[in-house]
């Protein structure tokens, strides 16, 4: 049977169509190129690059190197430094994240409470959060200062101590440094956990009221299990980022006399790479660091949802 004069064959319809369907989804890809780019370019090329890297006995600035496969990290298994720095490290991000989990929630519950000048603690509390990291470092030496600080005086005229307190020795300046990394970071968990706290119906608090319940009693059977996601989220990320902090431990321990006891394996990774010209022993370092916080992430996870599915 012969076609209408102007009509499509089916074939040509098909054809056309095609295009047509494309176009959503050329539009879709366009939409994502840039950030797909960007993952490739800052994640995916340099974390390659550094495995690639671990691999060789290469110079860090001079074209020399030589293939020598897992020798680095051969190298790095008998290395008392990376072991001393991983503890070090571990340390220093497991007491920061807990301490700013415990002031941080305690200073959300307070602010979250309805008193005058609210808005003006608000602004006090953030505010450390805000300063860049080399004035807040600047500013903490200054206060501990044995010699002259405010610290040790406010310390020896009130009694609590007899003798001015040396912060930045050996003894004490992974103490100093916690205490410092807690007031600056602690305002993140302050601000994550005050914004989950302002969307709690407050029908079940006056509930709980009624029925007698205490403040403790409150806390725990309606904030606690409210809050619990964004706890999650804010440990596992202070946990990663205190774990990788560079600049304030860096910027703590130059100078101070003592900076090998606050040597984490971030400081420790680009002493190897910058100092001793070791790319290839530091890219080892920085795989190794990787893997960890990969493997510490998925047991977190792990040990998480499974609480999850208990309760």
């Amino acid at each position: 049977m012969a076609s209408l004069p102007g009509a499509a064959a089916p074939g040509a319809s098909r054809a056309l169509a095609r295009p047509r369907r494309r176009r959503p989804a050329l539009l879709g890809l366009a939409g994502i190129l840039p950030a797909l780019v960007l993952i490739v370019g800052l994640i995916l090329y340099p974390v390659g690059y550094a495995i690639w890297l671990s691999f060789f006995d290469k110079h860090s600035f001079f074209p020399q190197e030589r293939w020598i496969g897992l020798g680095n990290y051969v190298r790095l298994v008998g290395d008392p430094e990376f072991w001393d720095s991983l503890w070090k490290g571990t340390v220093y991000a497991a007491g920061t994240t807990a301490l700013q989990l415990v002031f941080g929630v305690a200073a959300a519950l307070v602010l979250h409470r309805t008193f005058r000048g609210r808005t003006a603690v608000r602004a006090l509390v953030l505010f450390p959060y805000m300063i860049p990291t080399i004035v807040a470092v600047i500013v903490w030496r200054w206060l501990l200062n044995e010699t002259f600080g405010l610290v040790d005086h406010l310390l020896v005229a009130w009694r609590i101590v007899r003798q001015p307190i040396a912060w930045l020795s050996v003894d004490h300046i992974m103490t100093s440094l916690i205490v410092m990394s807690v007031w600056q970071f602690a305002p993140f968990v302050t601000l994550s956990v005050l914004a989950r706290l302002q969307t709690i119906p407050l029908e079940l608090y006056e509930a709980a009221r009624v029925d007698g319940a205490s403040a403790w009693a409150r806390f725990r059977h309606i904030t606690l299990p409210q809050i619990r996601a964004v706890i999650f989220v804010v440990i596992l990320l202070r946990g990663i980022w205190m774990f990788t902090k560079f600049d304030t431990v860096w910027l703590w321990g130059e100078g101070a006399g003592a900076g090998a006891e606050i040597r984490t394996l971030p400081i420790y990774a680009y002493m190897r790479t910058f100092t001793y010209y070791q790319a290839g022993f530091g890219a080892a370092l920085s795989v190794v660091m990787f893997v960890l916080l990969m493997m510490a992430t998925g047991l977190y996870f792990r040990l998480f949802w499974r609480d999850e599915e208990r309760t």
